[in-house]
């Protein structure tokens, strides 16, 4: 996927080699569709959380950073924009916007759950571990699946190896515990938002795959929203079939607004 990387500087943004920086401390990335945006003011608050927690001297550009970042994104066709922190770059010179146009939208999917223990090393902050969850995804590609799912120490699942995973128990929606490290997802909280508003009860589990067994499963993330997972490799038992991702999918665009 070709993509333009813009650096932050002195109040603007200009453009260098996309080879640029190897240490991605923080990324976050979202759909730009024809100038809109789920939930765009969710991403700022998540990057400058995270951002704030790697190199606190930053937070003060953030403002002014996210401000050239919607100045400078495109009103028309569909893009999946990633702001980046580069801690390997000098100080003044560690923000960055990637532009990419967005890859294709796909409908359900495959889960394939990686048989080790979660190999991430920084689970609360999405960046210093991308490149490792592009591998597991790609193992899972290689056995015919669409995501790795990964597990805790114990067994339960923590969520894909790029996605949020959640599951329904009749009309609740449920996802895993915060006993359970996840790395916080603005579409999970989106979808279990839109839950609440409709009436549906929502709740958190601690569950290994097994526990899954015939329960209606989803994959989330900014790019795919929901994806319905239709069968899962080593589950060791069907899945449920996909009966809520209509109306929930219709509440999710209607959550995008004009960026400008």
């Amino acid at each position: 996927m070709s993509s333009e990387l813009f650096q932050y500087e002195a109040g603007d943004l200009y453009e260098v080699p996309v080879s640029l920086g190897t240490q991605l401390a923080v990324a976050d990335s979202f759909l730009l569709d024809e100038g809109r945006v789920r939930n765009l003011g969710l991403h700022f608050e998540r990057f400058t959380r995270w951002v704030d927690r790697v190199t606190p001297d930053n937070v003060t550009a953030l403002e002014e950073f996210f401000y050239m970042v919607v100045q400078a994104l495109p009103l028309e066709g569909q893009w999946f924009p990633r702001l980046e922190l580069h801690t390997d770059q000098p100080e003044r010179h560690q923000l960055h916007l990637r532009l990419r146009p967005a890859p294709e939208l796909l409908g359900s999917a495959v889960l394939w759950t990686y048989p080790e223990p979660d190999p991430r090393s920084n689970r609360s902050i999405k960046g210093p571990d991308l490149s490792l969850g592009l591998q597991l995804r790609r193992r899972a590609n290689m056995l015919g699946a669409d995501e790795a799912v990964l597990l805790t120490e114990s067994g339960h699942i923590s969520e894909g190896a790029l996605s949020s995973i959640v599951w329904w128990r009749g009309d609740v929606l449920c996802g895993p515990n915060n006993e359970t490290e996840w790395l916080e997802s603005i579409t999970r909280r989106e979808v279990f938002s839109i839950a609440e508003q409709m009436g549906l009860q929502t709740r958190t589990e601690k569950v290994k795959p097994a526990d899954l067994v015939e329960t209606e499963v989803w994959m989330l993330s900014s790019l795919q929203a929901i994806r319905p997972v239709d069968s899962w490799i080593d589950l060791g038992g069907p899945l449920a079939q996909a009966t809520h991702v209509e109306a929930f999918t219709k509440r999710l665009r209607l959550l995008s607004s004009p960026i400008r």
